[in-house]
């Protein structure tokens, strides 16, 4: 009756990376870490996990000679969050 949630959105962290990035066109790493008020060490451990997965895409460059990292999600990320909000609506729903 239930299906498996996807173990990478599981994590509050990385699905509070993910959300936010599914409400915009790209976010920065400052932008990340005031979002979801997470240290910078742990943020950079969950983006690569989410990279690594190819649910997001990271962009390294240098913005006014500082490094800026921005992120995006790919449509493979897309399509893991849709679905994995509509696996986790079947819990939601169970007792209904």
């Amino acid at each position: 009756m239930f299906k498996e949630l996807d173990p990478m959105l599981h994590s509050q962290l990385r699905l509070s990376i993910v959300s936010i990035l599914m409400t915009v066109e790209e976010a920065n790493f400052n932008y990340i870490k005031e979002k979801t008020n997470a240290t910078s060490g742990n943020i950079s451990i969950q983006i690569k996990k989410l990279q690594e997965k190819g649910y997001i895409s990271v962009n390294k460059s240098f913005k006014n000679n500082y490094p800026n990292t921005s992120l995006s999600i790919t449509d493979k990320g897309k399509s893991a969050f849709e679905t994995y909000v509509q696996n986790l609506k079947q819990y939601i729903q169970a007792g209904e």
